[in-house]
Formats: C-alpha cells, structure tokens, sequence
C-alpha cells in the first residue's frame, strides 16, 4: 500500500473456507492485505479484516480514548480479545481461527463484503437476511448520514 493511499473494499464476493478454516482473498483485495491483516470480531456477527495499518491508525485513536469509560473498555477487550494478526500465504490465503468462525456462524460457504475501509466475512443466511433488512432504509441513511454539504 502506497503511503499516504487509503485501502478501499468494494463488492460482494463467495469464496469457501477449506477444512484448516482457510479462504482465499477476492484477488482485487489481495495487493492491499499482502503485507499483513487483522482479522476480529465485526458488528452484526460478522468478521472485520482491516489491513495492519488501517488496524493500527484505528487502535492508537481507541487508546487515546479514557479507559474510565466503561464502554471504551468493553469495545477494546473484545475488539484485541478476538483479534488475530494474519500474512495472506502466497497463493492469497489467509487462516480464520476457531474462534472467530464460530462467533461468525461461518461453515464452508462465506459471503465477503468489501466495506470502504474494511473487508467483512458473513455467514451467506445472515448477509442475506442483514441486506435484505437495510435495503429499504438505504436511501434514508444515505440523507441521514451524508447530508449535502
């Protein structure tokens, strides 16, 4: 990843997880995770894999936040408890622990989401269902979100 160029995730995409809990990366995201990721638990019974430096910009803006606040400390315990540093093999494959497969209900069959800043890994009933639920409010989040500026 060049300096200074921000990684961006785009489509949807359904590799299979192999018996070791392997997959491989859609290859238009492979050349911005080849250098390293983390892979951890998402919102929304998800996986979230960000690229190492995108992983490390987000956790130094965490540690800055007060500890005293019991919300910051539940979100940075099970964001690191869950997190596994991964290198993509070379033919573009990267290991989902034990654990974060079963908190994502992730069997053989996955759906990859890219997600701007982010790739997600869902369950293919769960994508279904989570899409089918925001397609109705899309339009509205978009205003409620973006407004003109």
């Amino acid at each position: 990843m060049e300096l200074g160029v921000v990684p961006m995730f785009l489509g949807t995409h359904t590799p299979k997880l192999d018996d070791k809990g392997r997959f491989f990366l859609p290859a238009k995201f492979r050349d911005e995770l080849a250098e390293g990721l983390v892979v951890t638990r998402g919102q929304d019974r998800c996986l979230a894999i960000y690229p190492m430096a995108t992983f490390v910009a987000k956790t130094q803006q965490m540690a800055s936040a007060p500890a005293t606040v019991r919300q910051v400390r539940d979100f940075q315990r099970m964001l690191a408890s869950s997190a596994s540093d991964e290198v993509p093999d070379k033919q573009g494959r990267i290991s989902v622990p034990a654990v974060l497969r079963d908190y994502a209900g992730l069997d053989k069959d996955i759906v990859v989401v890219g997600a701007i800043d982010r790739v997600e890994v869902w369950n293919p009933q769960a994508w279904e269902e989570y899409s089918a639920a925001q397609e109705a409010s899309f339009a509205e989040l978009n205003e409620e979100i973006f407004p003109i500026l």
